[in-house]
């Protein structure tokens, strides 16, 4: 496990970003091209039986389960948001164990359920997916309640990687990642910038991001273009990681 493939994406549910067409299996055959080793998944659901008795082709397994299917034999699922005909929230899938999975509720307010899903991969590997409000002000508290986990939950040291949509359109946050917690955005260390990564028919914001510690970014790019346009409303994110001795 010299280099990681890493993939962040906002899968929007499985819809595209007009909300007309369920995209699930189109979704599942992008991704697998890509084969990465981690992929992070925000917006994933879990259960939702009013699209179950209307959408066509709806997948009545978890959305989690059905795109980890034979590539990425260990996953984990976090359910963020939870309502009378189902929940959504995030999800980890990998080619390698996942020795461990917690969802830590990171919720400031009842209309906005958000989660960081926090998981360690063989071998001691610490990854935290992430999917962030929409309001600074919830922002900033969930920076501080993400700060409280790491502290409490990742080893001084430890390799670990966070990933996911952080909703941070001002760039807010991402200085107080470097000023905090000393990780390296992926993006930025490999191409001296953030990724622009949406909206997906032409992305403006830098909203998914990849930050770590213990690994020197390679490449790192935003998926653009068909098929990745139509799918959802957010880009993919790629990166490679080199892992630091």
């Amino acid at each position: 496990m010299s280099v990681l493939r890493v993939l962040s994406y906002n899968v929007h549910k499985g819809f595209c970003s007009s909300n007309r067409f369920y995209l699930l299996e189109k979704i599942r055959e992008s991704i697998r091209q890509v084969d990465a080793d981690i992929v992070f998944l925000q917006e994933v659901v879990g259960e939702n039986t009013r699209h179950a008795s209307k959408v066509v082709g709806w997948v009545n397994e978890g959305q989690f389960e059905y795109l980890a299917d034979t590539v990425w034999p260990h996953f984990a699922y976090g359910k963020n948001a939870v309502y009378d005909h189902g929940h959504h929230g995030n999800a980890i899938l990998s080619k390698y164990p996942i020795v461990n999975s917690e969802n830590i509720d990171i919720s400031v307010y009842s209309r906005s359920q958000r989660g960081l899903l926090v998981s360690v991969i063989q071998p001691g590997i610490y990854v935290i997916c992430v999917h962030m409000g929409l309001l600074g002000w919830e922002r900033q508290k969930q920076f501080l309640q993400l700060l409280d986990v790491i502290e409490n939950k990742v080893p001084d040291g430890a390799p670990l990687i966070i990933a996911g949509d952080f909703n941070d359109w001002n760039g807010a946050l991402h200085r107080r990642f470097k000023r905090s917690l000393n990780l390296q955005e992926a993006a930025v260390q490999a191409n001296g910038k953030l990724a622009k990564t949406f909206p997906a028919k032409r992305p403006l914001l830098r909203l998914d991001r990849i930050y770590c510690r213990g690994f020197k970014a390679m490449t790192v790019k935003p998926l653009r273009g068909e098929p990745w346009r139509s799918l959802s409303d957010h880009c993919a994110l790629y990166a490679e990681l080199k892992l630091l001795e």
